[in-house]
């Protein structure tokens, strides 16, 4: 095999202003200029040239190892550790893992190299999908909220199934508040809208997407009903309530929801947490660890967070608002419970209509023109009617998604 099929690119090049020299086509100063190198370098080059020919011109290290090559034994170390206690691990949460907990540092393309070659992590392959625009983060912290809700297998099979809701902040990237809930309701959205309230004020919008928790569907609409409750709290907190037409649209918290699906459920094995009480009590922690690691700093400092104003009642805020006309005995309905409403001028107040205010199917407050009007709950409860469910509430109820079993190929029935 010849000499110039073992050079490099930068080497070939070499040789030849090396021959231009030999012919006086060109100086050594010249030279210099042609290869991009200092007159002193390419006196060198020209001395080893002319002592050793064109060899000369080849890298003295090519075909040995580098000095920087980590040892068999600490990559035999390290595949062990993964294969025992990381096996499931992507190779970037591996990695931080090896440095935080057994003291080993290496890079992460090295790691993924090794895992690959171990058959441990299979290389995903990238699918051409529908190209979408970038959209530029919010310049302000608080000035959009990306909310959504990731029903997922949280504890492994350790615990029931449940769905994690989280607002992610689009300017910063920050999660600001996260619960497990049962299951994505309005319930649910509404203490985590007070979470993020109570910590840093009222933002100017939330980016979510159409779920009926958000956005009235064709039933309701037919009924006259033309926004949820969860539109109506925001409403008349000032919040802008949008509702994306993609995943793709409020891709930030998309995206962080791929991450607590690899990274949180392995962080709540690793701490031995299997309901969801002790994983609502680990996750601020969590949060402010995957802020710090993930979160970027907004292009505008000023907070757009508004504060709550004095005497505003955030419970009654959240509370549900209906009206009830009341009976003869003065006694109203609501979810299968009869209220009496108590008063010292009954007369006044036969069929007059009031309004109540509702927190978890119990009546919180009873107001008639402003006023409150003392009650009490009777224990009668009034004629049971059928329940209706969410489309995201029926996987959570057993009952209705029991399997039914397909009779055998060979039996009677068929």
């Amino acid at each position: 095999m010849g000499t110039e099929l073992r050079m490099s690119l930068k080497e070939a090049d070499r040789l030849s202003v090396m021959r231009q020299v030999d012919k006086k086509i060109l100086t050594l100063k010249e030279a210099s200029g042609e290869l991009g190198i200092c007159l002193r370098q390419v006196k060198r080059i020209r001395k080893r040239y002319l002592s050793e020919g064109e060899n000369g011109l080849i890298s003295y290290r090519k075909g040995k190892e580098s000095n920087r090559k980590i040892s068999v034994r600490v990559k035999e170390q390290v595949v062990a550790l993964v294969k025992t206690k990381y096996a499931d691990f992507g190779p970037t949460l591996a990695r931080e893992k090896l440095e935080e907990v057994d003291g080993i540092k290496v890079s992460v393309e090295t790691l993924r190299k090794w895992l690959i070659d171990e058959r441990i992590w299979k290389s995903k392959k990238k699918k051409e999908g529908k190209v979408y625009q970038r959209r530029i983060r919010r310049s302000q912290f608080g000035e959009l909220l990306q909310g959504d809700g990731s029903p997922h297998d949280w504890f492994e099979g350790r615990g029931k199934r449940c769905t994690l809701l989280q607002f992610v902040d689009d300017a910063t990237g920050r999660i600001t508040a996260g619960s497990f809930e049962e299951v994505e309701n309005t319930d649910g959205y509404l203490r985590l809208l007070g979470k993020h309230i109570q910590s840093y004020g009222i933002p100017l919008g939330i980016y979510v997407d159409k779920h009926s928790v958000f956005r009235v569907n064709r039933e309701e609409v037919k009924k006259g009903q033309r926004i949820t409750h969860f539109g109506e709290v925001v409403k008349e907190l000032g919040i802008e309530l949008i509702c994306a037409n993609s995943p793709q649209a409020k891709g930030r918290v998309e995206r962080k929801n791929g991450l607590l699906q690899d990274r949180l459920v392995k962080e709540l094995r690793l701490a031995g947490i299997n309901d969801r009480e002790e994983a609502n009590k680990f996750l601020p922690k969590f949060f402010e660890s995957i802020n710090k690691k993930f979160g970027r700093t907004a292009r505008d400092s000023r907070d757009a967070h508004r504060t709550l104003k004095k005497g505003v009642d955030l419970r009654m805020v959240f509370a549900r608002k209906e009206s009830r006309k009341l009976s003869k005995d003065l006694t109203f309905q609501y979810n299968k419970s009869l209220y009496c409403i108590q008063t010292k001028t009954p007369n006044r107040m036969k069929h007059a209509t009031v309004n109540i205010f509702c927190e978890k199917e119990e009546v919180i407050e009873v107001n008639y023109k402003g006023n409150k009007l003392a009650y009490k709950k009777w224990s009668e409860v009034s004629d049971e009617r059928p329940q209706v469910y969410d489309a995201k509430e029926i996987a959570t109820i057993p009952e209705i998604n029991v399997r039914k079993k397909k009779p055998g190929k060979h039996h009677p029935w068929r």
